[in-house]
């Protein structure tokens, strides 16, 4: 059984004083309980280093939303992958789709961030999803098809162990609309079979592959259940102990 991974995406939000409350209250929850799951934090770039401290020796492992793909230089307003190591981030977050779509970044940019995060030690969350006009026209594995055979291009089998796939229909990020189970078992088991046909079906079994649209509570034990997903990366609720945390126990629940 694949390990799930609960990975919380701050996004633009928190103050270095809310985000801090916030991490020392996930830690209190987790610490000491040597728990089967993975939990994952991504604040802003700002407060990385902070959050890090109070999470220590929690469990709790600390990532980033971006990083650029050229070693450290002239490149005004970016961050390096390694800078990212170095103040101790274990994951980073790439494909996101609010930076392919408000961002424009297209598939061999990521792809690009993608190969520089894993030679510098990070492990990533690829993301890749729909547009509700492309589900409504039929396309979903299509965008899937593209985005995945973009994003990791020259990625071989070895390298997959240091990469989570996280998909997100896009049509149910931060609008209260949630894929049903059964949708969004549909889009991670074609996602899985891609990666047996692309790579091997013992790569495919290994990946991590996450749901990622308006997890909350209420929903996050029968999309966790379902057989090809194996985590979520969450949005808002990530952003309350009082949301992320029963999330948390709902992989918890599940894997005992």
């Amino acid at each position: 059984m694949r390990r799930f991974l609960i990975a919380g995406n701050w996004k633009m939000n928190t103050t270095l004083e809310t985000g801090s409350q916030l991490a020392q209250g996930l830690a209190d929850q987790v610490r000491g309980r040597d728990l089967p799951v993975d939990v994952l934090v991504c604040p802003p770039f700002p407060y990385l280093h902070a959050i890090k401290q109070v999470v220590a020796n929690s469990g709790i492992a600390v990532g980033a939303q971006n990083c650029y793909f050229e070693e450290p230089g002239a490149f005004t307003g970016e961050v390096a992958p390694e800078m990212l190591r170095e103040v101790g981030c274990d994951y980073v977050i790439l494909g996101h789709s609010e930076r392919r779509h408000i961002l424009k970044e297209c598939d061999g940019m990521i792809n690009r961030k993608t190969r520089a995060a894993l030679a510098k030690g990070l492990q990533v969350v690829l993301c890749v999803g729909e547009l509700l006009e492309e589900r409504e026209a039929g396309r979903t594995e299509t965008v899937l098809d593209q985005q995945m055979t973009g994003g990791l291009a020259d990625i071989s089998a070895d390298d997959l162990a240091n990469i989570v796939i996280a998909y997100e229909p896009v049509w149910a990020i931060g609008t209260g609309k949630t894929a049903t189970p059964a949708q969004a078992e549909e889009a991670h088991a074609y996602l899985r079979n891609w990666l047996s046909t692309r790579y091997n079906e013992s790569a495919a079994a290994r990946m991590r592959i996450l749901y990622g649209g308006s997890v909350k509570p209420s929903n996050a034990k029968e999309l966790l259940g379902q057989e090809n997903v194996d985590g979520a990366l969450v949005g808002g609720a990530s952003l309350t102990v009082k949301d992320f945390g029963p999330i948390i126990e709902a992989a918890v629940e599940l894997s005992v």
